[in-house]
């Protein structure tokens, strides 16, 4: 090799390690932070805690025996049609400047929604990125653009995280949320660690343990339990996770975050029900972790067991993270509602739905599916 092209390749690796340097320059914040000092010692002060970390109510494995060589196989020679064939619409909501009583939800993707309860406006997991991961070069890329840009969101009254996943909790949103919103921050126990590294004032973060609840404005927050794990790095379950009760003067929104599915949500139902509408995760589902995600016979179920009015399903069609074909969600979904009764809205990206004025439900996923 000549001394030229021995100088032009180490210019090559040189660039090519800036790259990736680049590339990663993000990841160690993206990890988030581990409780320290007094927030730890209040997480170990939890009933929900044992033996080092957080505990389900009833006993879940994330990833059975045997199950990931089974998902892989389907990864790879499975025939689901795990991508929409076309464009998925997108609707571009309007919020009125006034607010009023009534309930509205718009449904941006995967798991962000936005409620409107009583004129006081909740966000759930915010997700902007392009990528649910740690990096923004791999993982599950978003199949659908977000319906507005987050800075023309309007004004937010809280911002409501179910737990510290990558799909569920965005250190992108946040900061662009902690600088363009006023609003507090409510996470479960131990994810603040999480915000306060990200820059989030501690002002503005409040973390709470399952029945534990906050008042803003006039609506009253309250985290419940959830069936689920935690962790953005290679140790599970150092924050809580869970879902969480919105309960105005007259109207509610129960959103599940993630969650198999257990005879808690009766528990729930029984002690901060009924509500009009419910926010239930349906897909993502597979054989290889029953227990820490619904599938959506489950999701209807938990429905019924909170006492919800109006069911809209959450975590399908933004991002693909399971093996199952991409509608498939929606699709026994409606056939379940239509067996047990259950008033069911399925709304594009964008859609911002008057929950007291529904729409007939419209396949719009089935040209495309």
């Amino acid at each position: 090799m000549g001394k030229t092209t021995r100088v032009l390749t180490l210019a090559a690796v040189a660039a090519a390690a800036g790259g990736v340097a680049w590339a990663l320059r993000d990841l160690p914040a993206q990890l988030g932070a581990v409780a320290s000092g007094a927030r730890a010692e209040r997480m170990r002060r939890s009933p929900q805690f044992g033996d080092g970390k957080f505990v389900n109510p009833v006993p879940a494995e994330a990833l059975p025996d045997g199950a990931m060589a089974d998902a892989f196989r389907q990864l790879i020679f499975g025939q689901q049609p795990r991508r929409p064939r076309g464009v998925i619409p997108v609707v571009r909501p309007v919020f009125p400047a006034k607010q009023d009583g009534d309930l509205h939800v718009t449904w941006l993707g995967h798991s962000t929604a936005l409620a409107e309860v009583e004129g006081v406006r909740v966000l759930f997991d915010p997700v902007w990125s392009e990528r649910c991961s740690p990096t923004s070069f791999v993982g599950p890329k978003r199949l659908h653009p977000m319906p507005l840009g987050l800075e023309e969101l309007p004004r937010i009254d809280a911002i409501v995280i179910s737990h510290d996943h990558y799909d569920h909790l965005d250190l992108a949103s946040i900061k662009a949320l902690a600088r363009t919103q006023q609003a507090p921050f409510l996470v479960p126990l131990g994810v603040g660690a999480h915000l306060e590294r990200w820059g989030v004032p501690l002002d503005r973060i409040i973390e709470l343990d399952w029945e534990e609840s906050v008042e803003v404005r006039h609506v009253r927050l309250t985290a419940t339990a959830a069936r689920h794990f935690s962790g953005r790095r290679f140790t599970r379950d150092g924050t809580l996770w869970a879902s969480w009760a919105v309960k105005g003067e007259r109207r509610s929104v129960f959103y599940t975050g993630d969650s198999g599915y257990w005879g808690g949500y009766k528990e729930i139902g029984e002690q901060h029900g009924p509500f009009d509408v419910s926010l239930i995760q349906v897909g993502a589902y597979g054989d290889a972790w029953p227990d820490i995600h619904m599938k959506p016979e489950d999701g209807a179920s938990a429905h019924l067991d909170v006492r919800a009015g109006v069911l809209i399903p959450l975590h399908w069609c933004t991002f693909n993270l399971a093996v199952h074909a991409w509608s498939e969600p929606v699709e026994r979904l409606l056939d379940e509602a239509a067996a047990r009764d259950i008033t069911l809205a399925i709304p594009r990206p964008g859609d911002r739905l008057n929950i007291d004025a529904l729409p007939s439900v419209e396949p719009w996923w089935r040209p495309i599916a």
